[in-house]
C-alpha cells in the first residue's frame, strides 16, 4: 500500500484499515508460529504498510 493511496481515505477508513491490518499481522505470526505460513515476507510487508498508516494518521492529525 502507497502512502499517497492512504493519503486519499478518510479517517474512518484509515482507522478500519490499520484494525484489519492489525488483525492480519496476529493471524500470520500464529500461522507462522505454527508453521503454516507459505510466505513469512508477509508479516514483514503487512507491518510496513500499519506503520505507514499510523504515520499518515499522525500526520493528519497536527
Amino acid at each position: 500500500m502507497k502512502a499517497s493511496e492512504i493519503r486519499l481515505m478518510s479517517a474512518d477508513e484509515m482507522q478500519r484499515k490499520l484494525g484489519e491490518l492489525t488483525e492480519e499481522i496476529f493471524n500470520l505470526r500464529f500461522r507462522h508460529g505454527i508453521g503454516q505460513l507459505e510466505n513469512p515476507r508477509k508479516i514483514k510487508a503487512s507491518r510496513r504498510d500499519a506503520a505507514r498508516l499510523k504515520t499518515i494518521i499522525k500526520e493528519s492529525e497536527n
